[in-house]
């Protein structure tokens, strides 16, 4: 019968073989060539590891005493943040970085703005970012106010680093949340902004409640006009998104009565 054949290259085998040893001897040759070769992975974790990394979470810290401050970054490094230390208001609200932090650990008491002076001026100049103010006196009016202002939560130092680490990792998803709706608000500008003033007249016409007669015979154009129109505005997906977007954008709607 045929020779067996070693495990060679695809070119060199034997044409004396029987077909089905010589099938069988091919598909062998295939494989080990595949093999022996290297080749690019195209699994779903490769194509993972192609992205970019995630952004950094940033996590400031405010606070007079420097061995606080070394004690915080050491924890907030731990569980895979970055921190950045300040030892005033004042020092916070000169930092020159591009990109603002994720969260706010705040001392109460701090030299010249406190903490709550720090927080007021926070909103003053549109730094939208959560804050845990940490203190060493249990100040209940303070503690009070700060949440009343939008503090995330108010610990009291020695603070316990599980109830630490849950309050940033809660502030890091209220700032996730913010600056979501920031972009999807941007857009939502973009959009409106991008339609003709025609367009922009169509819609306060819709989100009023009027018809497309009345529309047509308000604006002077004809019914198939208005549809034409309304299929394009905001590409809103019914009339109660197109009226959401509306207050979004704090368009006023003009008043029609729905006759005929």
């Amino acid at each position: 019968m045929g020779t067996s054949l070693a495990a060679e290259p695809l070119l060199s085998l034997a044409v004396t073989v029987t077909s089905e040893q010589r099938v069988e001897s091919v598909l062998l040759s295939i494989v080990q060539g595949l093999a022996s070769q290297p080749f690019r992975s195209t699994t779903k974790k490769d194509h993972m590891r192609q992205l970019p990394e995630p952004e950094a979470v940033i996590i400031a810290i405010v606070d007079d005493d420097p061995s606080v401050r070394k004690g915080l970054q050491r924890l907030i490094r731990s569980a895979g943040w970055k921190a950045e230390i300040f030892a005033s208001a004042q020092e916070f609200l000169h930092r020159s970085r591009a990109e603002s932090p994720n969260c706010v650990l705040l001392d109460l008491q701090l030299p010249g703005l406190s903490g709550l002076d720090l927080q007021k001026r926070m909103v003053e100049v549109g730094l939208e970012i959560p804050i845990v103010f940490l203190t060493g006196h249990g100040d209940i009016p303070a503690s009070v106010q700060a949440m009343k202002a939008g503090a995330v939560q108010f610990l009291t130092k020695p603070v316990d680093e599980q109830a630490l680490l849950h309050a940033i990792e809660e502030a890091v998803e209220r700032d996730r949340r913010t600056r979501q709706q920031q972009v999807e608000m941007s857009e939502l500008r973009d959009r409106y902004g991008s339609l003709t003033a025609r367009e922009q007249e169509v819609m306060q016409q819709v989100i009023s409640g009027m018809l497309n007669k009345q529309i047509a015979a308000e604006l002077n154009i004809t019914e198939d006009t208005v549809k034409f129109h309304r299929g394009h505005i905001m590409r809103a997906d019914s009339l109660a998104d197109l009226v959401r977007m509306a207050k979004d954008l704090a368009i006023p709607s003009e008043k029609r009565s729905a006759e005929g």
